[in-house]
């Protein structure tokens, strides 16, 4: 698959696809002879999982360390398992904070429906 092929699909710019690769984000993609980026499965695998977690926030520097891990071979398993759970706990704290800043816009914007529920009623009443 052509580097354009990903960019859509992944909806990733080119340039950020050959920055991923540049700083180790995502494994050396294969070339076709001309030299041109022939991305397999596996490469779009990899771009799919970098942009699910950046999504989440999880930060590049962490998901390098990841990627050289996993290239290292499965002596690393134990390294990756342990960055991936960190980074998982570093996850579920954020989630926790947004639940509570979540929990607080709710009590915000149910405290404005409330006053213009009262506002509505005072120029009912005054009407009458």
């Amino acid at each position: 698959m052509t580097i354009a092929e990903v960019s859509r699909r992944y909806q990733l710019s080119p340039d950020t696809l050959r920055y991923y690769e540049r700083i180790g984000l995502i494994p050396a993609v294969g070339r076709t002879k001309s030299g041109i980026r022939d991305y397999s499965e596996s490469d779009c695998n990899w771009v799919e999982f970098i942009k699910c977690m950046r999504g989440a926030g999880l930060p590049i520097e962490s998901l390098v360390e990841y990627v050289a891990l996993f290239v290292q071979g499965d002596k690393t398993i134990p390294a990756r398992k342990l960055l991936l759970i960190e980074q998982r706990q570093k996850l579920a704290q954020r989630i926790s904070e947004m639940q509570g800043v979540l929990a607080r816009l709710d009590t915000k914007i149910e405290g404005y429906d409330s006053h213009l529920l009262q506002a509505e009623r005072a120029l009912v009443n005054q009407d009458n």
